[in-house]
């Protein structure tokens, strides 16, 4: 039988129980939206701009223009990102509240 050792805890053999979780699947939604690191790397660039035509989002990654678009629609669908169209173009900006909902989401893990 292995010992025990310091500073590792025993198991819990006990029932298991989770508990409601309301928040469960916004996080999920949320942390999908960022789960690929074209997405993350748009979001920073979002944050630091007010706003970012999409065309200067293509030329800031090294991906194709349709591939870019399919990450900005998973952005907008979670409401990560809000998009509005100016013209032929569409302006994209940061959902600073659900950047935020995301942000708490996490750190109450």
């Amino acid at each position: 039988m292995a010992k025990k050792q310091p500073g590792r805890r025993a198991c819990d053999l006990g029932p298991v129980s989770l508990p409601d979780d309301a928040g469960a699947e916004e996080l999920a939604q949320l942390a999908w939206a960022v789960a690929h690191p074209a997405r993350v790397r748009i979001v920073r660039l979002l944050l630091n701009r007010q706003a970012c035509v999409c065309g200067e989002i293509v030329a800031e990654l090294p991906l194709a223009q349709s591939t870019v678009s399919q990450h900005l629609k998973i952005l907008k669908e979670s409401g990560m990102i809000q998009g509005e169209i100016d013209g032929p173009k569409v302006c994209y900006c940061i959902n600073a509240e659900k950047l935020g909902a995301l942000k708490s989401l996490v750190a109450a893990l």
